[in-house]
């Protein structure tokens, strides 16, 4: 193993040993109660079988068939969820040929964050993941499941899954991906086309159309955003079937898929012949994988809050310093946009998976001895999935890439880091994506431009109030505040200003998730503005330094003159918590954690 991996990982187990125990306890209790059926009344038992058939209800009398919940994030606005229209059909299917019984066992609300982007409904989303995480508990909570499917893709859903699967550590979970929609266009003549519109030279029918030239099927959205970083971490911390997060939809191989994910998790329950419940997959080892992972690949900045709070439904503790030395020690070994001009199949085409697994296994920078749904250990995840014959079969994947300018070698990557760096200083911490950035290094002095809106932002812009060096301060955006919405209406202007050749750079208490691209931006800013922290006290004009290369954000205001400084009053916070429901999440808001600790309302009472 990688020393520096290795030191890491032995950080977090002893720093989450009391955690961790309890947890394990916790979940050893609820296993040797035996099957939950069993425990039911008559009524209760007769209830949860109402709507069956007479061979599954004699089945689930028997108690000893598995009976497996499905829980479902399907809806056919969100592309990447659509297909899970048909998926409780084939599962339960599966799960008959294999002689056990599946039923829904509850759906999830699934939000789109492409929809909602600069919209009142984008206040909502990170609250979601635990909306989900708890929507997911109860559907399970009918103590009728041996083990369960869980179906989600996307940037909250995700999350919020894992984190309500480890609540129910004691019992086998398979998570079951839907995969990206087909290539369109390119992502730079996508992102050409939304520079062009922020400059005022196309309009927003040519806007339209790009568009929807990229987004333009069911399936994943393709650039290497949250929803496809999602889908690598599931996998390489072993909660994916090998090579199954990014096959396409409606395709045989993903149906195939999709069975096999069935019939594996009847053979994890405690009914069947290999108990793996999913509180032991995810331990220590497999949550330092899944970082190393993202940030080899350079993924969403999301998960340096997503990560935290999975880990924690574990009883794992994971902290920015983690992320930041494991950082050090990974090379970045793919380009995948927003970091390349690839997109997520071009990945798949290059190599995929199982050459990401291979090298990183390789360089030592993965544990091995680390359980999955699969078993022991990660060598089955170097091989790639093939329908032959009509069956389906994993075959010995690639041993170098298709293509070095998407997946390059650990010892030729294309950066010697991850590009992700924790910021400190005296504005707080922070958390910056360098993967993206022409220069990494580059440090950003400059007097600030302060908005407490993103849609502010794009006045000033088109009035040419930012023609100049600048960082652009955008603050109470933070969980508490208005629940932490993505800024990337800011992205565009900032780039055409970046363009004109001025330093420009963002500093925010907000989100600006895995699109964050080539402007440097010191994000997940903590503590945020409405929770005491300094970022309150800028005044417009104040010297601010970014400096990723040192690790450090610094306001350039003396220390006696801060102290003296009142914190601004936020104007629009109050506005920005009515309307589209957003007046029903006050609770979950104000009980919001910083990012650093996974900006959760879920371990408040722990923390």
């Amino acid at each position: 193993m990688n020393p520096v991996v290795q030191k890491v990982t032995e950080r977090i187990i002893e720093r989450s040993k009391a955690t961790r125990a309890a947890y394990l306890e916790k979940i050893e209790k609820a296993r040797i109660k035996g099957p939950h059926r069993g425990s039911l009344s008559c009524g209760n038992l007769a209830h949860g079988f109402a709507a069956c058939g007479k061979e599954d209800k004699d089945s689930l009398k028997a108690f000893t068939k598995a009976n497996i919940g499905i829980i479902n994030s399907y809806n056919d606005m969100l592309s990447a969820h659509q297909p899970y229209e048909q998926y409780p059909d084939i599962i339960r299917e599966a799960v008959k040929e294999v002689g056990s019984v599946a039923q829904v066992a509850g759906g999830v609300p699934a939000m789109c964050d492409g929809v909602t982007q600069g919209q009142d409904g984008m206040d909502l989303s990170l609250m979601s993941r635990d909306v989900i995480a708890m929507s997911s508990c109860v559907g399970l909570s009918h103590n009728m499941f041996d083990g369960a499917l869980m179906l989600g893709i996307c940037d909250k859903i995700v999350p919020g899954l894992v984190m309500s699967a480890l609540a129910y550590g004691h019992l086998p979970f398979v998570f079951v991906p839907a995969g990206p929609m087909p290539s369109g266009i390119s992502n730079k003549e996508k992102a050409a086309t939304r520079q062009l519109f922020a400059e005022g030279k196309v309009g927003r029918d040519e806007l339209l159309e790009s568009e929807s030239a990229s987004y333009h099927s069911a399936g994943t959205c393709t650039f290497y955003g949250t929803a496809n970083s999602n889908q690598l971490v599931v996998e390489v911390m072993g909660l994916h079937l090998p090579g199954s997060s990014f096959v396409n939809p409606g395709t045989p191989l993903r149906d195939a898929l999709t069975k096999a994910a069935a019939k594996q998790v009847t053979r994890l329950t405690d009914l069947g012949t290999e108990y793996t419940p999913i509180g032991h997959i995810v331990d220590e080892k497999s949550v330092v994988n899944g970082i190393v992972a993202l940030l080899a690949t350079g993924g969403s900045t999301n998960h340096t809050m997503h990560l935290v709070a999975m880990a924690r439904a574990a009883g794992i503790l994971v902290n920015w310093d983690d992320f930041s030395e494991l950082s050090s020690v990974t090379p970045l070994i793919t380009r995948i946009y927003p970091n390349g001009q690839a997109d997520i199949n071009h990945f798949v085409a290059a190599g995929g998976m199982a050459l990401l697994f291979r090298e990183l296994l390789g360089a030592g920078l993965l544990h091995n001895d680390v359980k999955t749904i699969c078993g022991e250990g990660l060598e089955k995840y170097t091989k790639e999935p093939f329908i032959e014959n009509g069956e389906l079969v994993w075959k010995d994947g690639p041993t170098e890439a298709a293509d070095p300018g998407v997946i390059a070698t650990t010892e030729k990557p294309f950066k010697q880091d991850g590009g992700v760096v924790v910021l400190d200083g005296n504005l707080g911490r922070a958390v910056i994506k360098t993967s993206s950035m022409e220069d990494p290094n580059v440090v950003i002095e400059a007097p600030a431009v302060i908005f407490e809106s993103q849609h502010h932002l794009d006045g000033a812009f088109k009035e040419g109030k930012l023609n100049k060096d600048c960082i652009v301060v955008v603050r109470f955006q933070g969980p508490k505040a208005i629940g932490m919405p993505e800024l990337h209406k800011l992205t565009p202007p900032l780039g055409v200003l970046q363009d004109k050749g001025y330093k420009v750079a963002l500093l925010t208490d907000g989100r600006m998730s895995g699109a964050s691209g080539r402007v440097p931006a010191a994000i997940h800013l903590t503590p945020e503005g409405i929770d005491g922290g300094l970022i309150a006290k800028v005044q417009e004009g104040d010297m601010i330094r970014i400096d990723p290369a040192n690790q450090a954000v610094t306001l350039l205001v003396d220390e006696a003159e801060l102290a003296a400084r009142k914190p601004a009053e936020p104007t629009l916070v109050a506005d920005e918590r009515v309307g589209m429901g957003r007046e029903f999440f006050g609770a979950l808001r104000s009980h919001m954690t910083g990012a650093e600790q996974g900006a959760c309302s879920l371990f408040v009472d722990e923390n």
